[in-house]
């Protein structure tokens, strides 16, 4: 059994960060990916390991039992022993230990006690012997189907996932979207931007038959009518000066009607008005919507007639009569 190097698999350093790990096992699963070399056997193979060296180094557990037994296992390895009758019993005591030739003692873990040290999982068909003894089963056991070692299970890894970024317009964000992508190898993927996104929302689209997940941040343009507070949405409303003065009613585009509001005597500029429901599509809750804040923006008559002036005038002595 070939005691696998991991770190050296994918081009990394032991120190290197999940960020590291996760560029390279990018890089390399794009270029020995099936669907790029079909036929090509040794690309395949190379793809299985690259995909079984990420499955252990991109998870911090299996990654630490790695460092920790897999290392022993190469040392014991290139000793001249066999990996599948490496030393366990330093790592943990106990009865069955029979002693080895070199002072030591190895002895078999039961299935129990393998559970209790690695946690577990199974058999993982479609990964090395060294995977399989090392993560998925005993010591010295493949995990295999009733079919013996022809009929072992192949695991399909998926592709990583496909990050981008993409824009939308307030009007996109509160019915609904959707945007072509397209991958490094051509395939042309429609994604469906959610209703109720704002700018940061992760949209996710699982992959299926072998390719990776699509993740995008979304970005929501601004508007130049409304200002977007969460889920509530902000608009100026213009209110003729007699309007605010004497009442009446105006109208108010939410993004998908326009309503009718009623504007009491009196009104100030800078009025709020709240209107419940008019506002932005709750992101996981759609048919629940937050508010639409009317903002009242009171309108100053310009360009007066002399009438009309004269008229003002005779307001203002009023007022100050």
């Amino acid at each position: 059994m070939d005691v696998k190097d991991y770190y050296t698999t994918l081009g990394v350093a032991r120190g290197a960060d999940e960020k590291e790990i996760k560029k390279a096992y990018r890089k390399l699963a794009q270029k020995y990916h099936p669907d790029k070399n079909p036929g090509d056997k040794t690309a395949e193979q190379r793809f299985k390991e690259i995909n079984e060296a990420y499955t252990v180094l991109s998870d911090p557990d299996k990654r630490a039992k790695y460092d920790r037994f897999g290392a022993q296992w190469e040392q014991y390895s290139r000793a001249g022993g066999r990996p599948e009758d490496f030393d366990w019993g330093r790592w943990g005591g106990g009865g069955g230990a029979a002693p080895n030739q070199g002072g030591g003692y190895t002895r078999t873990l039961t299935p129990e006690e393998f559970e209790q040290l690695f946690g577990g999982g199974g058999g993982m068909g479609g990964f090395s012997s060294f995977f399989d003894t090392l993560f998925g089963g005993r010591p010295g056991a493949r995990a295999s189907s009733p079919g013996g070692m022809g009929g072992m299970r192949e695991m399909n890894m998926p592709s990583p996932p496909l990050e981008a970024s993409v824009k939308v317009t307030l009007d996109e964000a509160f019915h609904g979207a959707a945007r072509m992508l397209e991958r490094s190898d051509g395939t042309r993927l429609e994604v469906n931007i959610p209703r109720g996104v704002q700018t940061g929302s992760k949209v996710r689209m699982r992959g299926a038959s072998g390719q990776g997940d699509i993740v995008l941040t979304v970005e929501v343009l601004p508007d130049a009518r409304y200002v977007r507070e969460g889920d509530h949405l902000r608009v100026n409303v213009p209110v003729d000066l007699y309007t605010a003065v004497l009442g009446g009613e105006v109208e108010v585009p939410a993004p998908d009607k326009t309503v009718a509001l009623r504007i009491p005597a009196g009104t100030q500029n800078g009025k709020v008005f709240r209107l419940r429901g008019l506002g932005m599509p709750h992101l996981k809750k759609p048919e629940q919507r937050g508010d639409l804040l009317a903002v009242v923006d009171v309108q100053t008559p310009t360009h007066l007639s002399e009438h009309e002036k004269k008229l003002f005038e005779e307001l203002r002595q009023l007022r100050n009569a």
